[in-house]
């Protein structure tokens, strides 16, 4: 599969033989923009393999995040993503991941996934078209047509929906899944983001999974044109996750609470989903 080429539905771990050419070279549309997929990971060494398994085969560049793992995360992303850049993150949380892969991206565009395996690659294409369409930040979501999860709970889609309601009507968004944490994004609205030094030594407000809160206020705060993208949230293959829906949901509330409004934005309907 390729980033013209979204595939929702059959798992590969080959690149398609039309990407390759006689050289063995993985081929890239002439004039497209380079795209960086920023992976931030903890102890996701059995999840990493079928991260990669779906991850389009002209992605220019990986930047993996390492959260202090304890098991062989690191070694086994390394033999999955030889090229890519290895980072250790500065302090704690997946905010402070995030600003430490966001600092080293050099592409045009940066992609947020998640390593656990419930954000799909495979749907990378569908992020790079909605920003090529003309969005400054694709927004994904899983309560539009062609989205879906077989992870959130009822009570998490409730708490979603009452801070959604809240974001909305404060900041004259139109948010369908405030806090599903695939985006993509031009490289050149991190300033807008305005996330926490990496280079602090004590914690910081943003480091933990308000981070993807903070950044849909203020990137919609900014005026950027925010297009929605349908995404499926898959089950966690391995292991256990991080967030404390109570605990995770009061940080997100006090985000919101701190931030204010400074203008109007304009969120553009989900596109069809392709493939």
């Amino acid at each position: 599969m390729s980033l013209y080429t979204p595939d929702r539905l059959e798992p590969s771990d080959e690149t398609d033989a039309h990407d390759i050419d006689e050289t063995g070279a993985v081929d890239r549309a002439p004039g497209r923009p380079t795209v960086t997929v920023v992976v931030p990971a903890m102890n996701e060494a059995k999840n990493l393999p079928h991260v990669a398994a779906r991850m389009p085969a002209d992605i220019d560049e990986i930047v993996f995040v390492d959260g202090h793992s304890v098991d062989d995360t690191v070694a086994v992303a390394r033999s999955l993503w030889p090229d890519a850049k290895f980072v250790t993150q500065s302090r704690k949380g997946k905010g402070n991941a995030l600003a430490c892969g966001f600092r080293v991206a050099t592409s045009d565009i940066v992609v947020m996934i998640d390593a656990d395996g419930s954000t799909d690659p495979a749907e990378i294409p569908l992020f790079v078209g909605a920003l090529v369409a003309g969005a400054d930040f694709a927004k994904g979501t899983r309560f539009a047509d062609g989205g879906g999860s077989s992870d959130i709970t009822f009570s998490r889609k409730l708490g979603n929906k009452a801070l959604n309601a809240i974001v909305n009507l404060k900041f004259g968004a139109a948010f369908s899944d405030l806090c599903y944490g695939y985006n993509a994004f031009w490289r050149h609205h991190v300033q807008v983001m305005a996330l926490p030094a990496v280079e602090a030594t004590e914690a910081q407000w943003g480091d933990g999974f308000e981070i993807e809160t903070l950044i849909n206020v203020r990137v919609a705060n900014a005026g950027l044109k925010i297009t929605e993208v349908p995404s499926f949230e898959q089950d966690r293959i391995h292991g256990e996750s991080n967030l404390n829906a109570v605990r995770d949901g009061l940080r997100v509330l006090r985000t919101i609470r701190s931030e204010q409004r400074t203008t109007a934005t304009h969120l553009s309907p989900a596109p069809v989903p392709q493939g």
